[in-house]
């Protein structure tokens, strides 16, 4: 029976993984495990061990508070978003346009952050 926790932990490995443009095979290779150990991570089969999730924000280049974000503070299940579709990482389109948007040099993506921020104003 897998937990909710280790499933969101899972996906958030997969997303980040996604994001940044790599394979489970290089993933593994960068924290010394087999690939399809890091599928059974993404899909919560199998829990990660705090050590190996050090490894793995490591190497995804994120904090470990990373993989839990978007969880309830006193449950185990995921938090209510205000916004925007239930799973917002699930959305193919919501991921390629945040891809696409960090291969933008930082002067240029703050501009479109704002006008982005100005266009969501006046909607």
């Amino acid at each position: 029976m897998t937990h909710p926790v280790d499933v969101h932990v899972g996906k958030r490995i997969r997303h980040r993984r996604w994001l940044v443009g790599m394979t489970q095979q290089q993933l593994a290779e960068q924290v010394g495990i087999k690939f399809q150990q890091i599928q059974k991570y993404e899909t919560g089969a199998n829990r990660v061990s705090a050590s190996r999730l050090w490894d793995i924000s490591d190497a995804l280049e994120v904090p470990v508070s990373f993989f839990f974000d978007g969880l309830q503070e006193e449950g185990t299940g995921p938090s209510e978003k205000a916004e925007g579709p239930d799973d917002l990482m699930g959305d193919k389109e919501a991921l390629d346009l945040v891809r696409s948007y960090y291969a933008i040099p930082e002067n240029q993506r703050r501009r479109l952050f704002e006008l982005a921020r100005v266009l969501s104003d006046a909607a």
